[in-house]
């Protein structure tokens, strides 16, 4: 592909972008690979995010393409050695209308839409190494809704399941990983197109991007028996309009989503959601559109924003911009500065409009997506963001838990002399120049991973969140007055140790890894609680008050 170097950034001939000044990195606009219905799958799913595989590849589905059912694709982030694994429609599935879940067993996971015994879809997992489709339910249409349009998603803990939602009626789900059984839950009556994210209080968060009490949509909250309940209604106002997107953890803890209307000038906005809160904190308004619907920023973002390693939120937005087609915009976490980074150009086979799928932060750091229908084949196209910041990520689950492996992918991480988790050293396990793994230690507190490679060079990732875990309590018994030693790990910033669920009101935390807690009056035989802002942890052993 041929590139124009202009005064402060490269671009592809066809697929020039504005860039406003000033900026911290250059930021270069790429169209990586193009989709062809007639050789291969075609027409990603407007809302399907991509996925970083442990080789360093990108995951995506499409609708079409293929034997005309759909396909699982993957792709190098040059756009090269691009392969495809093709739905049948009856046995498979037809249309994964999602992206994909890469879970801790290192399967990848997702939905089809219709197709499979029954026409109203499947689930699926999909192995990257034998490259074989396994369904593992198939949808009825009735007790369990039908029609999934998003891939399942891991708790906060890592509990053996995924959860998810079929479409309709919005049925929640939850499927074992290992043995494939599948339990649905009651319907809520509204309709989502964006996967649940797991918050810091142990509930899935996501969007409904047409009801809640004013019928601007909302933001709902899911338990683990998947129960539904309300946490923000939007009013249409500078809070926003139909959220189509889905909400981000933010290293800050707080979750963060889009709006595709409202705000002060009804071309959507950005917000901030505390799980502890039930109402939003408006962050951006994007600007209003003149006569020929363009501005400097952009309007109706109808994807949700990639909390990057760098410490700010990225997106796109639809409309807008200096070409009415759409942009790519970052913004602080907090609510902090905005920058408009680039402008779709709408050029017939090369950028375009429909960039409704959430970017994916790569570890070359650059940001990818998929777009529908346009490309030099009007079947949908993969395009890069280039930002040049190198950085790290972790697979699978965005909490970290003592001792518990975790796949930390990253690029020539072959050459890697340390890894620290939260400032304390880990023990790790190189796998490949794209993955390794590692154990989180017990000192481990809030804060990036870092890998410190032969040549010097340190690369990390995002905020990690350590959740709390207890390993023992000494001693495990005594009187009322007894000092007793919590010791596990994610221990920092603790507010409250219950001991039978009465509260102590005297403890200590001497460590990440240990609290000097005194057993309070009236306290009975039971679990020991902490908890902490990254959650609560209950002891296996119980204590026996005497």
């Amino acid at each position: 592909m041929k590139y124009i170097q202009f005064a402060t950034i490269a671009v592809a001939v066809g697929i020039f972008i504005s860039i406003p000044a000033p900026l911290h990195a250059q930021f270069v606009l790429s169209d990586i690979y193009d989709f062809n219905c007639e050789t291969g799958g075609c027409d990603p799913y407007d809302f399907g995010q991509l996925t970083l595989g442990t080789n360093g590849n990108l995951y995506g589905t499409t609708i079409g393409g293929g034997t005309g059912h759909g396909s699982i694709f993957m792709v190098a982030p040059d756009g090269t050695g691009y392969q495809e694994w093709d739905f049948d429609g009856p046995s498979l599935g037809d249309g994964p209308a999602a992206g994909l879940t890469l879970a801790e067993d290192g399967n990848f996971y997702g939905t089809t839409t219709s197709g499979g015994s029954f026409g109203y879809g499947t689930l699926f997992r999909f192995n990257p190494v034998t490259t074989t489709i396994t369904v593992l339910h198939h949808f009825t249409g009735m007790a369990d809704g039908g029609s999934p349009n998003v891939a399942p998603v891991e708790p906060k803990i890592s509990d053996g399941y995924l959860y998810g939602f079929a479409a309709g009626q919005f049925v929640p789900y939850r499927v074992n990983m290992a043995k494939g059984t599948f339990k649905s839950y009651a319907g809520q009556n509204f309709t989502s197109t964006a996967p649940l994210v797991a918050a810091s209080d142990g509930y899935f968060y996501g969007t409904n991007n047409n009801g809640g009490a004013n019928a601007d949509g909302a933001i709902f909250r899911m338990t683990l028996k998947g129960a539904i309940t309300t946490r923000y209604s939007f009013t249409g106002g500078t809070d926003g309009e139909y959220p189509q997107g889905p909400l981000v953890l933010a290293g800050d803890g707080l979750l963060y989503g889009t709006t595709s209307a409202g705000g002060q000038n009804g071309n959507g906005a950005l917000f901030n959601l505390a799980p502890s809160s039930k109402k939003v904190k408006p962050l951006y308004s994007f600007t209003a559109l003149n006569g020929s619907g363009v501005n400097n920023d952009g309007a109706t973002p109808l994807a949700g924003l990639v909390a990057a390693g760098d410490g700010n939120l990225y997106g796109t937005t639809s409309l807008g911009g200096t070409n009415a087609v759409g942009t790519a915009f970052r913004i602080a976490t907090g609510g902090g500065s905005f920058a408009s980074l680039a402008s779709f150009t709408g050029n017939p086979g090369f950028f375009g409009t429909e960039a409704t799928a959430t970017l994916m932060e790569n570890t070359d750091g650059s940001f990818y997506a998929v777009t529908k229908n346009m490309g030099e084949n009007s079947a949908g196209y993969l395009y890069k963001l280039a930002y040049n910041f190198l950085n790290i990520t972790w697979c699978c689950n965005r909490w970290l838990v003592l001792d518990q492996p975790v796949t930390v992918l990253g690029q020539n991480l072959e050459g890697a002399v340390s890894v620290t988790i939260g400032g304390a050293a880990a023990q790790f396990q190189p796998g490949s120049s794209t993955y390794l793994t590692a154990e989180v230690p017990s000192g481990a507190i809030d804060g990036p991973i870092m890998v410190t490679l032969a040549t010097g060079l340190q690369v990390s990732s995002e905020t990690a969140h350590i959740a709390p875990k207890i390993i023992n309590l000494d001693p495990s018994s005594g009187p009322v007055g007894t000092q007793v030693a919590i010791v596990g790990g994610g221990f920092t910033g603790a507010t409250k140790v219950t001991f039978g669920g009465v509260k102590a009101t005297t403890f200590t935390v001497v460590t990440p890894a240990l609290i000097q807690a005194i057993v309070p009056t009236g306290a009975k035989s039971g679990k020991v609680d902490v908890v902490t802002p990254d959650g609560t942890a209950a002891s296996k052993q119980t204590f026996t008050v005497n």
